[in-house]
């Protein structure tokens, strides 16, 4: 069902919320929840994660084959200046909850079973 992670983009606005961060908001639901959405992408795409300094904190996306996808860029009004540093799955889970990184994870799971219990036919790469 997912050849890339972009196509998570979908499940993961059915799954942020202040359960998965506690800065989400229902007008910038990708806010506060690049921590635990790139541990989730490392999980089911492998890869790097990363991070870039923006004002007042640390930004986490990821690196899959040498392409960078940052999936909660929208929580930001002006475009990003990457600095592309390398991080690792313990200091974007630092930044984060067990239970929030956990409760994501599920979520995306859960609906990718979803679709697949009703998609039978399609291959699934994750």
């Amino acid at each position: 069902m997912l050849d890339t992670p972009n196509e998570m983009l979908p499940m993961l606005y059915k799954s942020w919320s202040t359960e998965t961060g506690s800065q989400w908001l229902p007008e910038n639901p990708a806010r506060g929840q690049c921590n635990v959405t790139s541990l989730v992408v490392q999980d089911m795409f492998g890869g790097e994660i990363l991070k870039t300094e923006v004002p007042g904190a640390w930004h986490f996306y990821n690196r899959i084959g040498g392409v960078r996808y940052d999936l909660t860029s929208s929580q930001f009004s002006a475009p990003i200046q990457y600095m592309d540093i390398e991080s690792t799955h313990e200091e974007a889970l630092s930044g984060t909850g067990v239970e929030q990184y956990a409760t994501l994870k599920n979520r995306i799971n859960n609906l990718r079973r979803a679709y697949l219990s009703e998609n039978p036919n399609r291959p699934s790469k994750i």
